[in-house]
């Protein structure tokens, strides 16, 4: 008996593009659903670009309609400010579903570029490649989009151990 795919929407969050990709398991079996790139204005204030990243996502979510959620987490750099707007535009993304209800996961980035590429330092040429030959079918506009699909595959992948460990914390 074939189980009820779970549909999983990927984001890789940034103030500038938020990329999104959504994936369908059942099973072993994994197919591509959609992915994309939510964009705000770089001339409108950090109010109003926050906003329609939020936009932005709240018309994702009703139109893929995810049962899980998984973002990746800000890694901090030598910009002080890029790294904060960087966490604004994150904790949009994890906003967003939380506000429907959705379990939302997070992921280091060199657990998302192991979990696919098979090392945690690789550059984007890697992951697109990789997520092309897992999602064969798979259409994406830009490197956050294929971000996006790679941090939904790393939730593929260990999903089953979180939802374990957070059974395991309810019985405690």
């Amino acid at each position: 008996m074939q189980p009820h795919p779970i549909r999983i929407l990927g984001i890789d969050p940034g103030l500038r593009r938020t990329g999104w990709g959504a994936i369908a398991v059942s099973g072993n079996a994994v197919s591509f659903l959609g992915a994309g790139t939510v964009s705000s204005n770089a001339s409108d204030s950090l109010a109003e670009r926050l906003a329609s990243l939020y936009a932005g996502l709240e018309t994702v979510l009703g139109e893929i309609g995810p049962a899980e959620v998984a973002v990746e987490k800000t890694f901090v750099n030598r910009d002080a400010a890029a790294t904060l707007k960087l966490g604004q535009a994150r904790g949009i993304a994890l906003l967003a579903p939380a506000r429907i209800g959705l379990p939302v996961s997070e992921y280091a980035p060199n657990l998302v570029k192991k979990t696919v590429i098979g090392v945690g330092h690789g550059d984007k040429k890697q992951i697109r490649m990789m997520v092309n030959v897992l999602l064969p079918k798979a259409t994406f506009d830009s490197d956050d989009a294929a971000d996006a699909l790679a941090i939904a595959l790393c939730h593929a992948q260990h999903r089953q151990a979180r939802v374990l460990a957070d059974r395991l914390a309810e019985s405690a």
